[in-house]
């Protein structure tokens, strides 16, 4: 059975982000003294006294909004109530009780779930701070005062929230997880795709560029197998990244490439391929990750009977670096072809888990001298002398030779080539290592 869900909510800017960051170990969630900051749904797994859960972070509830952004986000924090076993409602006791505070307290009482009331900012450490007592008034029941910044408090949250996960408490292995990262430069599509293959309203969808602002994981089970899908912000060029926020979210999406197995390159099929979709996707390639390129929006392009192949022959030539990458054409907005993308996910998974051994290596390596001949400097032969794999994801060969400066770029990709030609590698990156005899293997 999945992991009980505990929501953080309540109004903007009473310290949701902080408390999540603190009760999660790791800056997941932007935090920003600035309402409106976090907009998505923004999950991390934590583990309290040996039951595991899985935290979730909502955008501020304004309860009643005209701005289109605003409502979006009260959407976000109500699908996050609708799917969790356990609510906390975050306050500020500096600000003490607002009448946005009651409306969602209101909003909490109608869900019938259990909620946890956390009165934030209480920094300093002894008696009880005398401004708690007013939120007594909200009718959840006794406050529990915490401090986000320090993590006062904290241990007695995450004591009542265990105490009312629901009572099965058997929990499953989630087994072999492919974590996906969806990335490209704003308003490509990201976050249409990952509603798309969750098949909900899971991330906030605008014209707006930069409406998501952090790296979001959803975790996602299928016939295909088990993913954790990382929905990220676009990235801009460094010279469009005028505020602080921005900033954060391209650390986020960096962040996110890192943590992938498998990274998603998200291209606008009207517009082609970009000077900004060469360097996100150059991020993919020198991190190692294989990729898949997703050519989205493809239901808004005219086409002919030659169409895809003229496309497809434009981006290998703008991508160059990636001809190891398949191409996906889909729509994320109709659904067209995406079905196809899970295949190719696990594909590209395992091409770039893959082990080979040495006699297998070395066979192919023989075979390749005997074929093309090692160049030659000034009469002096390069010799290789073997091949071994010495790591995966990606996989990771280590040629030993008697003179490493001999061995050409060219011959380099001559190998590559032949090991892809023949255990296909489809997907994935290569890293080739040139070790000269003599030299200590790692």
């Amino acid at each position: 059975m999945p992991k009980p869900l505990v929501a953080i909510v309540g109004r903007p800017n009473v310290g949701k982000s902080m408390l999540f960051n603190k009760l999660t170990g790791r800056r997941a969630a932007i935090v920003e003294d600035t309402p409106g900051v976090t907009r998505d749904r923004i999950y991390g797994d934590c583990d309290w006294n040996g039951r595991e859960f899985e935290l979730v972070d909502t955008g501020g509830i304004e309860p009643n909004t005209d701005s289109e952004m605003l409502q979006f986000m009260r959407r976000q924090a109500e699908l996050a109530i609708a799917a969790a076993d356990v609510i906390v409602m975050v306050t500020d006791v500096k600000t003490g009780v607002t009448a946005a505070d009651q409306d969602v307290a209101n909003m909490l009482l109608r869900s019938r779930k259990p909620v946890c009331l956390a009165v934030n900012k209480c920094d300093s450490v002894g008696p009880t701070n005398p401004d708690v007592y007013e939120f007594y008034a909200l009718g959840l029941g006794d406050p529990i005062e915490v401090s986000a910044v320090h993590g006062h408090g904290t241990g007695d949250l995450l004591d009542w929230c265990v105490a009312h996960f629901p009572a099965s408490s058997e929990q499953e292995d989630e087994g072999e997880v492919i974590n996906v990262a969806i990335i490209g430069k704003p308003n490509v599509g990201k976050s249409s795709l990952l509603n798309r293959i969750l098949g909900q309203e899971r991330v906030i969808v605008s014209n707006v560029a930069g409406t998501t602002r952090d790296a979001i994981d959803s975790y996602f089970e299928n016939e295909f197998g088990k993913y954790r899908f990382i929905d990220t912000a676009g990235m801009r060029r460094k010279s469009k990244v005028d505020d602080a926020i921005e900033k954060y979210s391209n650390l986020r999406s960096i962040a996110a490439i890192e943590r992938a197995d498998v990274c998603l390159i998200l291209i606008d099929a009207v517009e082609g391929v970009t000077e900004q979709d060469t360097k996100i996707a150059g991020l993919a390639h020198e991190a190692g990750k294989a990729s898949i390129i997703v050519v989205n929006k493809w239901d808004l392009v005219g086409k002919d009977t030659n169409t895809m192949a003229e496309k497809t022959a434009e981006i290998r030539r703008d991508l160059s670096y990636l001809t190891y990458a398949p191409i996906i054409f889909l729509s994320a907005l109709t659904g067209q072809r995406v079905g196809k993308l899970y295949e190719r996910i696990n594909a590209v998974a395992n091409q770039s888990a893959m082990r080979i051994t040495t006699g297998m290596l070395n066979s192919i390596l023989e075979d390749a001298t005997a074929r093309v001949q090692p160049p030659t400097d000034k009469g002096r032969r390069l010799k290789i002398y073997y091949m071994t794999q010495v790591g995966v994801k990606p996989p990771h060969f280590v040629i030993f030779c008697n003179d490493a400066r001999l061995f050409h770029f060219s011959y380099q990709r001559y190998l590559e080539n032949q090991l892809r030609g023949v255990f296909g590698l489809e997907g994935t990156p290569i890293r080739l290592t040139i070790r000269q005899k003599g030299d200590k293997e790692d």
